[in-house]
């Protein structure tokens, strides 16, 4: 395995420059490019922008975003301040609609001001540092027990299937489908992994192939619609994706194409595995069809990635960024807390008690 490919930090704080430092992902894999930014509003470009991206790294971005944006208040009061925080955090939440652990991060850093709200505001703000920063390092042992779960579910030798990019560089480290993949070849587990590229922004082409190619794992890149043959050629053992919420009954949303995915691996009897951090799961959400799918510009599929248009200009468009696979595909949802499968109302509440 590269010896770096691990140690990329996807978000950090540089509390001395006031300043969150974030791994430009648009730039992969031709250029490793970190961009400092300085302000909420830039902090919630480079997530809209997907500079930043995958959900956990969403979540930190996110709340590292708050607190440099209400780090130097002059409020003398808690009211005045609990104002000015509550607008940093309200604007960055719009910035990604459908990840759950966005919205998840910057409630935290909202329990965290109310509990201290009888502290001088500078001691509140040195807590919402101290808590923005455990939201990140908690997020590398989350990673780490999914991909023991998932590990414990995979034999040496398969071939494994994912799409998008669920990878190191979408977390804090290890990633979430990624993670059994990574401890998988530290124990010399040999997978064989299919990449899907993951049109129209081609996470997987760009990011989850470069993250493996880098660890040293055997990863074959794909178009997201050579799946099924690969899968009917019996070259795929299981499939492995992440997500970005998981409702109350087990339906989970993920980028656009996992459905599909999911549809074909029932059809050719091949287990379906989510890895979710529990910071994915609501149980406010009681079926996916309550999720808020996000639309995004359709130049994406046809100008962003290449040097002349691929489609007419201003054609029509339709560019959802998610879908939403239905619980009866999914043969398991994998978290830090253990492994829920069918009846998902049941199993993620257990989950959620212990």
């Amino acid at each position: 395995m590269s010896e770096n490919v691990l140690d990329f930090v996807s978000v950090k704080l540089d509390d001395e420059n006031s300043s969150v430092i974030i791994l430009d992902q648009t730039a992969l894999p031709n250029e490793i490019l970190y961009k400092t930014h300085t302000t909420k509003e830039s902090v919630w470009e480079a997530i809209y922008k997907l500079e930043v991206r995958g959900a956990p790294a969403i979540g930190f971005a996110g709340a590292f975003g708050v607190y440099i944006a209400i780090k130097h208040s002059l409020a003398q009061d808690y009211e005045t301040f609990y104002q000015e925080f509550k607008e940093a955090k309200d604007y960055l939440a719009s910035s990604r609609p459908t990840a759950v652990n966005l919205f998840w991060a910057l409630d935290r850093l909202e329990a965290c001001v109310v509990k201290h709200k009888d502290l001088p505001v500078q001691d509140i703000i040195s807590k919402l540092k101290v808590e923005s920063e455990l939201i990140r390092s908690e997020d590398e042992q989350v990673c780490r027990s999914i991909g023991e779960y998932a590990l414990s579910l995979l034999k040496p030798n398969m071939g494994l299937l994912t799409h998008c990019n669920a990878g190191t560089i979408a977390t804090a480290k290890y990633g979430t489908a990624l993670a059994p993949i990574y401890l998988g070849q530290e124990l010399g587990y040999n997978f064989k992994v299919f990449a899907d590229e993951t049109r129209p922004l081609l996470q997987g082409a760009r990011l989850t192939a470069w993250e493996l190619n880098e660890a040293g794992v055997d990863v074959t890149l794909i178009c997201d619609n050579m799946a099924s043959i690969v899968m009917k050629n019996g070259w795929i053992d299981a499939v492995v994706v992440g997500c970005d919420r998981v409702a109350a009954n087990g339906d989970a949303a993920n980028k656009i194409g996992t459905s599909g995915v999911a549809i074909l691996a029932k059809k050719y009897g091949i287990p379906f595995y989510v890895h979710a951090p529990f910071a994915t799961i609501d149980l406010e959400t009681p079926t996916g069809n309550e999720i808020h799918i996000e639309l995004r510009n359709g130049e994406e599929i046809y100008e962003m990635w290449y040097k002349k248009p691929m489609a007419p200009k201003g054609i029509k468009t339709y560019n959802p960024a998610f879908d939403v696979t239905d619980a009866e595909y999914i043969t398991a949802i994998i978290t830090e807390k253990g492994i829920a499968y069918p009846p998902y109302q049941d199993s993620l509440a257990e989950l959620f008690k212990k």
